[in-house]
Formats: C-alpha cells, sequence, structure tokens
C-alpha cells in the first residue's frame, strides 16, 4: 500500500458514507415509528361471511376472536375451519399491511434486501 492511500477513501467517499450514514439513522428512526403504530392497529380477518372474526396487531399479535353464535351449531370440525380460514385471512392482510409500511419507509432508499 503506497503512503497517504488509507483504505481508499477520499472525500467523496467520505461524503457518500456520511449520507449512508444519515439515511441509516431515519430509517430506524422510522421503523421504531412504525413498530409502534403496528402495535396500535387491529387488522380483522373473517371467514363465513363474517361469521368468524380474527383481529391481530399490525406485527401480528392475536388480539381476540369473534364467533357468532349461528355457528355454534356446524360442529367442532366446521368451526375449527372457520376460526383457521379466518386466521389466515388477518395474518395475510396484516402481512401486506407490514409490507406496505415496509416500502413506504425505505421510499427511495436504494437499500439491498429490502
Amino acid at each position: 500500500m503506497s503512503q497517504g492511500q488509507g483504505f481508499g477513501f477520499g472525500l467523496g467517499k467520505m461524503k457518500e458514507l456520511t449520507e449512508a450514514f444519515k439515511k441509516a439513522q431515519q430509517v430506524q428512526e422510522g421503523a421504531k415509528r412504525l413498530q409502534e403504530e403496528l402495535e396500535q392497529m387491529e387488522i380483522e380477518g373473517e371467514s363465513g361471511g363474517g361469521l368468524v372474526k380474527v383481529v391481530l396487531s399490525g406485527n401480528q399479535e392475536p388480539l381476540r376472536v369473534t364467533i357468532s353464535p349461528d355457528v355454534l351449531g356446524e360442529g367442532a370440525d366446521v368451526l375449527s375451519d372457520l376460526v383457521t380460514a379466518a386466521m389466515k385471512d388477518a395474518y395475510n392482510k396484516s402481512t401486506a399491511t407490514m409490507r406496505e409500511k415496509m416500502e413506504e419507509l425505505t421510499g427511495g432508499l436504494n437499500l439491498p434486501g429490502l
């Protein structure tokens, strides 16, 4: 390595690095706000035309299940299928919401892997 070369960081590279750190910090702050926002959200999935409803938080924590009395006479197997379908519906909606929010957060940033 010749004298004065360092690690190949010229002033231009330092400026790029500083900008990258600023963007990373903005994303980190945005991610913290997003996490808080997702915790407050309620995302509802349903099945059987609303006979069974499952509510998850935005970060997929189960909050509650509502089962209509009309479906109780259908038997355990039917009820199990309806609860599972409502859970999948809520999960898919929450995953889509999370993805949208992350795209908003990282929009304009060329971050690899996101």
